[in-house]
């Protein structure tokens, strides 16, 4: 089974989770720097596991040695946008 880690556990990195593991395309790894997120989206994303008959692996976390040996590595990170600004005006 490939190994897929995604770097950003926000909507969009838990949505990339969400369709690779209803589709059994592989093992994921869900990273991110706020503690907790990743490994709450990860469980989410194991738990509704039974309803899209998937039983794939999803583990979620801030140690970036757990994307190691990773066969495809997703970046959806970026900085975060603030308050009452649009587009390109970070």
């Amino acid at each position: 089974m490939k190994k897929v880690a995604i770097i950003g556990a926000g909507n969009v990195g838990g949505e990339a989770a969400k369709y690779l593991a209803n589709r059994g395309l592989a093992e994921i790894v869900l990273i991110d720097i706020v503690e907790g997120i990743a490994k709450g989206k990860a469980l989410d994303t194991l738990h509704s596991g039974p309803i899209e008959n998937s039983s794939i692996s999803i583990i979620g976390g801030s140690d970036y040695s757990l994307i190691e040996n990773s066969d495809v590595v997703i970046i959806t990170a970026g900085k975060p946008r603030k308050p009452g600004c649009q587009g390109r005006n970070f």
